[in-house]
């Protein structure tokens, strides 16, 4: 089982097919991430990050609906 987390590309910093790059932030963090399985995604998408790698990109809708449901996981008071 693998587990990928939703993030928002922010900016393109490299664009080279093989090695396209870019800064995705989840939450309050923000990462470079491999954007080259997802080709069409751009500034302002979200894409399903696995160890670094955009594995897929999904609509902003259900980036939210897996935001709040994570946040429910952690309880009411925002701790486990």
């Amino acid at each position: 089982m693998c587990l990928g987390i939703p993030g928002l590309i922010e900016e393109i910093t490299d664009n080279s097919p093989l090695e396209r790059l870019g800064k995705v932030r989840f939450g309050g963090i923000a990462r470079q991430v491999n954007l080259s399985l997802v080709p069409d995604a751009g500034v302002g998408d979200y894409v399903v990050v696995h160890v670094g790698i955009a594995i897929s990109q999904i609509r902003e809708e259900e980036a939210e609906r897996v935001f709040r449901d994570l946040e429910s996981l952690s309880g009411p008071s925002g701790q486990e």
